[in-house]
């Protein structure tokens, strides 16, 4: 219905302007499903009708491609309006059908379409180069080029009468016999296999025809599979080859050379741009802006323009002034179109496609090309063709001082070989089919990406299939694997986790390391170790604990001695009895230790130093017990909440001495079997030998060894890179890396000895360390991507405490020390000062007083001391009392006595014996009694 209503629509409009104005009319049936057509068609109908007066109107038909009927039906509806002739459509299918209609009625066929034979119905004006003539521009191009070997390249069978006077082309005049190679691109959108199998041939020159939907995508494959570099040379055959992007070619190396039928950056045909965009947008209602950019017009659009113009200036020069009246049911043919046709392929016009003519036998052989190839700069016109004299060189020579540099890498092409090695070569994970480059993903492959945007390089991923990196047979003497590939050249650069190793830089070259590493070993995280029944001595090591004791009874003692060395801490054991004949001591050896074994225990005790010398040594001994409880109590806190872990293996050399009879190995074949092989070291060569009689525990790949190290009936050990470890340990929570590292190497990319491109790439590496490029990259593959920090907190509160030791607290030991010899010191000066005292108030020779003093505490006898100078003095009570029982008055008075005594505690030195000295204190014990016993009354 939307069909039969447009047609409608069409022919109403029609109708009504012949009505009124009487206007020629022009019909076109389009196909290419857009408006870029239409609007090229009817702006070319405006353009010719400027100062008519009798206008052309273009009366346009869009149908659904490759659809007959739907062209028929429309071909027959423009009939109705009377027209004057028909342009298109684009489809060939739908062209045969429309040409059948305008031959049975002589309707003039206008058509800008390559034709693959030569149509000769006389109906038909075709404005598209003819078929022998082109492929004779081509033909002379290869000449030129002086090829002697070639590949014929091409899309469809229909393009084959194109390439009609290539394919039989004769050997060269001078001689050289021609090599030629025919390859159809088959259906789809994957030529690889046909490019691999091209290049495999050895081929490195090529002719290319395909469509101009097709040729980028063949481009970039033929880049992808490597015969895109200095080596090749390509012709293209499309003349629309100037309208696609030529980007990723321009510094390749290859020679690409294509033609155009018009310059794009001529004036006529920029406004012939702005104009169509306009009508594009007026036919559109606004939905379509800037349909064409800037020097992407197609030949298509300026050829309908040019075939425009040709036939109506040809109705404008026959004068005619009546359409065709027919119809699709009409049996009678219009008289006029046989004419038209005939003028037409006689007449000559300069078109935007430059001059417009047609041969003896009406077909458009007489044409002018430009000759372009691909430049640093962009697309530059080298020649010229014509029918008349061939191809006409024009090339502006470059000055070899202007020529780029041998070893340069801008805009060349290269093989990348790597292996899916996780993480630095891996299959992208996505719903969508992927191709090319885009199909891998990881930190060697966005490496490579960084190393091409820096140098602007191509470059084409390939893979080692086998995942072999390369190895020197020692029996046919020959590599192996990736280098293998790199020394014959399949290859340019060789990236995955590939030690450098001596041998294989005799063999290749390769750049600054981009990750340094070594051989550690894998195996199962340590085990949890059962709750210690003393674990509360674990705080402190073993000689912290003796240090502790042996400072705890230094301290004890030193308190003793300073007690019987200060003066002050003799005290007065009576305080009611002002000059008693002993004085006690609080600092008996017992009470010395009780003393500080509070103050360790943070208790406390009811013994206080009285002295400056014992309060000093006294304030040392709590700041130190302060120090060590609290650092006690912490690492206590730290012990009691992390788990202790048992570790069968710490070190190599623990799994070497295998005492829990664990089973190692290595990759077979790999770097890290070569270490232990090559090393001088006694314990990697036991290692080695142990390796070598058991093959079963080498490996295949490193992923085996991680299942062989978590498997729970195995217990195996596994030797590897710390790198690849580092990343197995981040994603697999039951291994973990043991020991540190047997050696230290690197990983390099690899490429031909002696390559040009080692210089560059080693540069940008060591500049992406210096940026900390490479330090992030390896933080987002490894702890990121693919399931990466997965074990980041799985340790948490399992780390290994260690006990405090002597020199984590050695500095509050030192201390002690130096203020317990600083209170040893002001004790002794307290004693010497009382001596001194004491001998100048009784008047005692100092010598005879210090010797005395001396001895006493050197005796060690007791906490006892007598007064050595007693005098009389009164009673605390002010003078002496009668008691009531009569036997006490003798004891009482022997009391009055003590009491008048003086105050002083040694006023003369006693003369009285020991039984004298006894029976004071029998006496003093009496009176005491007697008084306790008045203040109970």
């Amino acid at each position: 219905m939307g069909l039969k209503f447009h047609l409608f629509l069409q022919c109403f409009v029609t109708f009504s302007l012949l009505y009124v104005h009487g206007n020629r009319t022009i019909g076109a049936v389009f196909d290419d499903g857009g408006f870029l057509l239409e609007a090229a068609f009817t702006l070319a109908v405006a353009t010719a009708s400027d100062g008519q007066e009798n206008p052309f109107v273009a009366n346009v038909v869009r149908t659904s491609p490759d659809d007959l009927l739907e062209a028929e039906e429309a071909m027959c509806s423009i009939l109705e309006t009377n027209v004057f002739g028909i342009f298109g459509p684009k489809s060939k299918s739908n062209i045969g059908s429309i040409q059948s209609i305008a031959d049975y009625l002589d309707i003039p066929h206008i058509t800008i379409e390559p034709m693959e034979t030569q149509n000769r119905n006389w109906s038909v004006v075709n404005l598209y180069p003819n078929h022998f003539a082109y492929s004779q521009v081509f033909l002379d191009i290869i000449e030129m080029k002086g090829w002697t070997e070639f590949t014929v390249i091409y899309e469809g069978a229909e393009l084959l009468s194109f390439l009609d006077n290539i394919l039989t082309m004769q050997d060269l005049d001078s001689g050289e016999h021609i090599l030629m190679r025919v390859v159809q691109l088959p259906d789809g959108d994957d030529y690889r296999i046909q490019l691999k199998n091209v290049k495999a041939s050895g081929s490195v020159n090529y002719i290319v025809y395909c469509r101009k939907e097709t040729l980028p995508q063949f481009l970039e494959q033929a880049q992808q599979v490597g015969i895109m570099s200095d080596d090749h040379s390509y012709i293209i055959m499309n003349p629309d080859f100037q309208t696609i992007d030529i980007e990723p070619y321009k510094h390749g190396g290859s020679n690409i050379t294509g033609i155009r039928f018009f310059d794009p950056t001529l004036e006529e045909i920029q406004n012939y741009v702005v104009s169509l965009n306009e009508k594009v947008e007026e036919l559109s209602e606004g939905q379509i802006t800037n349909a064409i950019a800037d020097n992407a017009i197609t030949l298509d659009l300026v050829l309908l323009y040019d075939a425009v113009i040709l036939y109506t200036t040809a109705l404008n020069a026959m004068g005619l002034e009546e359409p065709a009246n027919v119809t699709c049911e009409s049996v009678d043919s219009w008289s006029l179109g046989s004419s038209i046709i005939n003028y037409i392929k006689a007449m000559e016009i300069n078109g935007l496609t430059g001059v417009v003519k047609f041969d003896e036998e009406g077909f458009r052989s007489d044409f002018e090309v430009d000759i372009i190839e691909v430049q640093a700069h962009g697309l530059e016109k080298v020649g010229s063709w014509n029918a008349e004299d061939g191809y006409v060189n024009t090339r502006i020579v470059i000055p070899p001082a202007e020529a780029e540099g041998s070893d340069s890498m801008k805009g060349k092409h290269f093989i990348v070989l790597t292996a899916l090695s996780a993480p630095y070569g891996m299959l992208k994970e996505s719903s969508n089919k992927l191709e090319g480059n885009n199909r891998y993903e990881g930190f060697g492959i966005e490496l490579i990406e960084e190393l091409a945007k820096m140098n602007e390089f191509n470059y084409t991923f390939d893979i080692q299939a086998d995942g072999v990196y390369g190895s020197l047979d020692s029996k046919t003497k020959k590599w192996t694997g990736m280098i293998e590939k790199i020394m014959d050249g399949r290859a340019d650069f060789a990236i995955t986790d590939l030690t450098i190793t001596s041998s294989r830089q005799k063999a290749v070259d390769f750049t600054s390391p981009f990750m340094n590493l070594g051989i550690t070993i894998l195996y199962k995280k340590p085990t949890k170790q059962p709750p210690n029944l003393f674990s509360f001595i674990s705080p402190f090591s073993m000689e912290v604990w003796k240090s502790l004791g042996g400072t705890f009874v230094g301290v004890s003692v030193l308190l003793f001695i300073l007690g019987r060395i200060a003066p002050d801490e003799w005290q007065n054991p009576y305080p009611c009895i002002e000059e008693p004949e002993t004085l006690d001591n609080q600092f008996t050896l017992a009470n010395s230790f009780w003393f500080t074994l509070g103050s360790v225990l943070t208790q406390g005790s009811e013994i206080a130093p009285i002295a400056v010398s014992t309060r000093m040594a006294g304030s040392m001994w709590w700041f130190f017990t302060l120090i060590m409880v609290s650092s006690y109590t912490a690492n206590l806190a730290a012990f009691l909440t992390v788990e202790s872990k048992f570790y069968a293996i710490k070190s190599v050399a623990d799994l070497s001495n295998n005492p829990y009879e664990i089973n190692y190995g290595a990759k077979k074949g790999g770097a890290t079997f070569s270490f232990f092989k090559d090393s001088d070291n006694i314990i990697y060569q036991k290692m080695f030998k142990y390796m070598d009689e058991h093959p079963e525990y080498q490996t295949a790949t490193n992923d085996e060894g991680l299942e062989r190290v978590k498997s729970e009936d195995e217990n195996y050990a596994f030797l590897m890179e710390s790198t690849s470890i580092e990343y197995m340990v981040e994603r697999n929570c039951d291994v973990a890396q043991v020991g540190g590292l047997l050696d230290s190497k690197g990983y390099g990319i690899a490429m031909k000895k002696n390559s040009p491109y080692r210089q560059p790439m080693s540069e940008s590496i060591l500049q992406l360390q210096e940026e900390g490029k490479l330090t992030r990259m390896k933080d987002k593959w490894w702890r990121e991507k693919r399931g990466g920090g997965a074990c980041t907190d799985d340790d948490a509160g399992s780390g290994e405490s260690q006990p405090l030791v002597l020199a984590n607290v050695g500095g509050v030991f030192i201390l002690l020390a130096v203020g317990s010899a600083l209170a040893l010191v002001c004790a002794i000066f307290e004693m010497v000062i009382d001596v001194w005292l004491i001998s100048r108030k009784h008047k005692v020779p100092f010598k005879e007083e210090l010797i005395a003093e001396l001895k006493f505490i050197l005796s060690f006898s007791g906490d006892v001391k007598p007064v050595r100078h007693p005098e009389k003095s009164s009673s605390c009570s002010g003078g002496s009392k009668k008691e009531e029982n009569g036997d006490d008055m003798e004891s009482n008075k022997e009391a009055d006595a003590n009491r008048d005594r003086a105050p002083t505690p040694r006023s003369e030195r006693s003369t009285h014996s020991h039984h004298t000295l006894h029976s004071r204190r029998q006496s003093n014990a009496v009176q005491m009694a007697k008084m306790r016993k008045f203040s109970r009354v």
